[in-house]
């Protein structure tokens, strides 16, 4: 028998101090369930479920620094008749309470309804969907994508849409909380100043996760995730921020951890302090595989910024010709590396590459001269060449790349050479508009559109989402768009429809 000596005592002592007490019976004083649930990279046989106790949501979460029991429970049918899954998880107060379920031993390619239980009080209902099995024949999949939903600017009745459409998946593509406040005629405000702690930043996501449209949307379907700046801070680039904080990779790992939190991920996406795995490849069968990308963590810096400042700025090529150094990375060398070798492996009809800016070259001078947003893709034209190079090269079949971040809906031909207009057409792009963030002047984009021959449409002036319909013969997109951010009962409408023909890239007007 191995003899307890007085390190031993000591050590287990602080492990036992360490650890969180457990609240084996809770009794909440207000309802903990109050940020909704959610559900997220689905497999053929499981998913992600998450949720979060939070009585008290915009102040920390209102609980003790325990860990407390919570039930969850996976049925095949909406009354919870025939429960499938069952088991029980810790909500610990180092990850602010929320719980992340990685369910297994479910069925391909089929719907189940999943609920928590925490003491006497029960959540409400999610929806969620597996994955088809790996090859499997699908006929059909409908995912909608979204990004850029600043809380003060609109009301989310994008979302409340997107909950009532006949859809398998979400795929949300950054933005997702605004860290600063911005824009004009507000209809709410943020609960608190820029976060740059970890509890400010659980309270932002806790303000926006309140809201009830988006909780909505996220019970009705599995979502897919990735961060965009806002998540952080403004225009972000790897470790360095904005203003110049020296401090910043402390507040990018409050930033990361705040996210995971929030977010239905899977356990090895947790970060680790500044850094987080969040790129991933997800498979629906045979018929699409979706590319998930990180634009943020691994980039070079943005070239010339105003002085004094990191960040973006509107530069040309005569005074700033370190925008044209064809090393510079906006995914970093390993994620591109990654990248492409799943284009080289993909078997599937459709590659999705889900990442989060305007891919296409844009030009924001008109006439001879030109000028650049060093921000986006085009800060970082030789990273660009090579992902569509591979594309080229490679041959994913029928590569469509959808985007957000510029607050325009945006559908263009993507090429290698953007000067040569008989480069050919490799893949197709959807840029969405965002949920509430305002967009730029239409007039200004209309002036551009003429030195732009590969931008087939463009549209800033109204707020929504975009929906996807695959098949095997075509991928069918629908520009969904609001009357009026503003309203909270906003009606939507389809503002223009494309079809991209299995086989040709490049979309057409439906």
């Amino acid at each position: 028998m191995r003899r307890f000596d007085r390190r031993s005592f000591l050590l287990a002592a602080s492990a036992a101090l360490a650890a969180p007490r457990l609240w084996a019976r809770p009794s909440f004083a207000a309802y903990p369930f109050t940020l909704g649930v959610a559900s997220g990279a689905p497999l053929p046989d499981g998913v992600v479920l998450w949720t979060r106790l939070a009585p008290d949501p915009l102040n920390g979460g209102g609980l003790p620094p325990a860990a407390i029991e919570v039930r969850w429970e996976v049925a095949d049918d909406e009354g919870f008749r025939r429960i499938v899954r069952s088991g029980t998880a810790l909500a610990e107060p180092q990850h602010a309470h929320s719980v992340h379920i990685e369910v297994s031993g479910l069925a391909p390619a089929r719907w189940y309804w999943y609920r928590f239980i925490s003491g006497d009080a029960v959540s409400t209902t999610g929806r969620t969907r597996t994955a088809p099995a790996a090859g499997a024949a699908v006929d059909r999949l409908r995912f909608a994508f979204a990004s850029c939903q600043q809380y003060e600017q609109g009301f989310y009745a994008a979302h409340r849409h997107l909950a009532a459409e006949d859809l398998d998946l979400v795929v949300f593509l950054g933005d997702y909380i605004y860290e600063s406040s911005w824009g004009s005629r507000h209809v709410r405000k943020h609960e608190g100043p820029e976060p740059t702690t970890l509890e400010q930043y659980r309270n932002r996501y806790a303000c926006y996760k309140s809201d009830a449209d988006l909780q909505r949307s996220h019970a009705a379907f599995p979502w897919l995730v990735t961060w965009d700046d806002h998540e952080v801070d403004n225009d972000y680039a790897n470790d360095r921020s904005e203003d110049l904080d020296p401090d910043f990779l402390a507040r990018r790992a409050a930033a990361y951890r705040a996210y995971w939190e929030h977010m239905p991920l899977r356990r090895s996406a947790m970060p680790d302090g500044p850094h987080m795995q969040l790129y991933g490849r997800h498979d629906f069968g045979g018929l699409a595989r979706f590319h998930v990308l990180d634009d943020r963590q691994y980039r070079d810096h943005q070239v010339c910024p105003r002085s004094g400042r990191g960040g973006s700025n509107v530069v040309d090529d005569q005074r700033c010709p370190s925008r044209l150094e064809p090393q510079r990375t906006l995914l970093g060398r390993e994620q591109e590396d990654w990248l492409y070798a799943g284009f080289s492996g993909s078997k599937a009809r459709w590659n999705i590459v889900a990442q989060q800016l305007l891919m296409a070259q844009t030009d924001r001078k008109p006439g001879p001269e030109r000028q650049f947003w060093s921000d986006g893709w085009d800060g970082y034209p030789g990273a660009r060449a090579r992902l569509l190079q591979a594309i080229a090269v490679r041959k994913p079949a029928n590569p469509v790349v959808i985007g957000g971040d510029v607050h325009f809906s945006c559908v263009t031909d993507l090429k290698v050479d953007f000067d040569d207009p008989n480069a050919p057409v490799v893949a197709t792009e959807f840029c969405g508009t965002s949920i509430t963030s305002q967009g730029p002047v239409q007039a200004r984009l209309d002036a551009l559109r003429p030195e732009h021959p590969h931008v087939r449409f463009a549209n800033s002036e109204k707020r929504g989402y975009a929906v996807l319909d695959l098949t095997e013969r075509r991928c069918l997109a629908q520009l969904r768009v609001l009357d009026s951010e503003k309203a909270a009962d906003s009606p939507i409408s389809t503002l223009a429809a494309f079809v991209v023909e299995d086989g040709r890239p490049g979309a057409e007007t439906v």
